[in-house]
């Protein structure tokens, strides 16, 4: 058969048996274009805004069934961050299995590893339902026709955008330059006019756009609906203007946004380090920001399937990472508990109960205040405020100091002293805050992102035995989608 290229496939929402391994059947949750115009209704439309949050799941085969080949078993935020920042091993005991994880590890890998196919995958997927879902809800005549007020409607549209904006916000990261899509594709000639890559600042003034429209559109409250606390919400889209502004080292933005969303007064430091990641907490503590709304018992399945991976022995601190860890820390009894195996801040409690099930409730977090303070505090550093950038990281050591360990017992008084007021240097400054990110962001597929924003991923990578070049700031293009675009799409350098 004519073979088009998976990222068009998805876009057109022309799912053919045979193209794609996954393509063999439905991603689960997908509302069709045809579905919706059909005989559209709040229910549909509301249903097509709801599909698009479902590829940042960990849910299991959300768009593939059991392909590990390919990586669309589960998203792939922990092997393309955090395994390969060196802070996670693929397993506590090491073997042969999924083999491709470890080329990720080792940076010894093609553009023929499944990790990057699987990245690709699920954040255009995202996309082709967000430009569905927008493009619905931009039409005035059918918005007439249904019982939908405005408030709904624009609150909707704030969350599409939104997820637009993150989805390709992950691909420039990852890949560098990549295909804008703005709007679903109707069939193939349409969608080969769209296979090349747009030059990745275009696509960041994309995403800013969208972002500006998500804060204009969605209500200035915490939660956007007080009944479905998981849907993005102001804070959310604010937070991620903020993150763009930092990674491009805009840093006096940085700060501008962080003051904006501190003034509404929505979000604090939790009180115990671990009510962020705790089943019986969520959408009732003070910091998290955006998290994907992982249930048990719903059909169709919403579980956190990476919990089921760890019933198999995935997922694995590293001994670097447990070494990074002060005396006393209590983050890392909350993170990871190497005797039982366990990574508790990714079950979501510090018992074990959901290890090994596949339908867990624990929630992926993605953006919580304690990340966003230290946004502020690095701007602030950058710019020659060292006191005052190290006065919000000591905040967050703060907290983890009064935070009781793991097992009941108390911090010790004297664990985590304060960084200000002892004279550092910028530089020093910003080697403290570097670590704190690590050691309070560990497992939040945050670091590898860190490690090449700050520049440092070769030397830090190369120090723990990896073949980091520097070609490896950016991943490959998925090498089916450059051989099925007849070389339209072009590979990144190095690859």
């Amino acid at each position: 058969m004519r073979h088009i290229p998976k990222i068009l496939i998805i876009a057109s929402a022309v799912f053919i048996a045979g193209c794609d391994s996954y393509l063999e059947k439905d991603p689960i949750g997908l509302i069709t274009q045809e579905q919706i115009n059909a005989e559209p209704t709040v229910s549909s439309v509301t249903s097509s805004v709801n599909s698009t949050y479902q590829t940042l799941s960990s849910t299991l085969n959300i768009i593939g069934e059991w392909n590990w080949d390919d990586a669309t078993v589960l998203r792939n935020d922990f092997i393309l961050q955090d395994i390969a920042s060196g802070d996670m091993n693929k397993k506590w005991n090491p073997d042969g299995d999924q083999a491709w994880m470890d080329q990720i590890a080792a940076f010894n890998f093609t553009s023929m590893n499944g990790a990057f196919n699987g990245q690709w995958s699920y954040d255009y997927e995202g996309i082709a339902r967000a430009n569905q879902a927008i493009n619905i809800l931009k039409q005035d005549e059918v918005i007439a026709n249904l019982d939908m007020d405005a408030a709904t409607r624009d609150r909707l549209l704030g969350e599409a955008y939104f997820l637009r904006a993150f989805y390709y916000f992950d691909l420039v990261n990852n890949f560098g330059d990549v295909p804008l899509l703005t709007e679903p594709l109707e069939n193939f000639s349409e969608a080969y006019e769209v296979t090349t890559r747009t030059p990745k600042d275009e696509v960041i003034e994309f995403i800013k756009s969208d972002l500006d429209l998500a804060v204009s559109m969605l209500p200035q409250q915490k939660y956007s609906s007080a009944s479905e606390p998981w849907r993005v919400s102001i804070g959310a889209a604010k937070s991620m203007q903020a993150k763009i502004a930092l990674y491009n080292e805009d840093w006096n933005s940085v700060i501008s946004y962080v003051d904006e969303l501190q003034s509404w007064g929505f979000y604090s430091l939790n009180d115990n380090y671990f009510d962020s990641f705790d089943v019986t907490k969520e959408f009732n503590e003070n910091e998290v920001i955006f998290a994907y709304d992982h249930e048990q018992g719903v059909n169709p399945s919403k579980g956190n399937g990476l919990a089921a991976l760890m019933g198999w022995g995935f997922v694995a601190p590293s001994e670097d990472f447990i070494a990074a860890f002060e005396e006393n820390d209590p983050r890392l009894g909350y993170t990871v508990d190497v005797e039982a195996q366990e990574v508790h801040k990714l079950l979501g409690s510090t018992d074990g109960a959901f290890k090994g099930n596949a339908d867990s409730p624990g929630n992926k977090v993605y953006i919580r205040y304690a990340d966003v303070l230290l946004w502020k505090a690095e701007a602030l550093i950058q710019l020659g405020e060292v006191e005052e950038g190290l006065a919000i990281v000591d905040q967050i050591r703060e907290r983890a100091r009064n935070t009781q360990s793991v097992d009941g017992s108390e911090t010790p008084a004297d664990a985590l002293p304060p960084y200000s007021g002892q004279g550092l240097s910028q530089s020093e400054a910003m080697a403290a805050l570097m670590h704190e990110r690590r050691v309070e962001l560990g497992f939040e597929s945050q670091r590898f992102m860190d490690l090449k924003r700050w520049q440092i991923a070769k030397e830090v990578l190369t120090e723990l035995g990896k073949n980091f070049q520097d070609f490896n700031y950016l991943y490959p293009i998925p090498q089916g989608e450059i051989d099925k675009s007849g070389g339209q799409i072009s590979q990144n350098p190095g690859y």
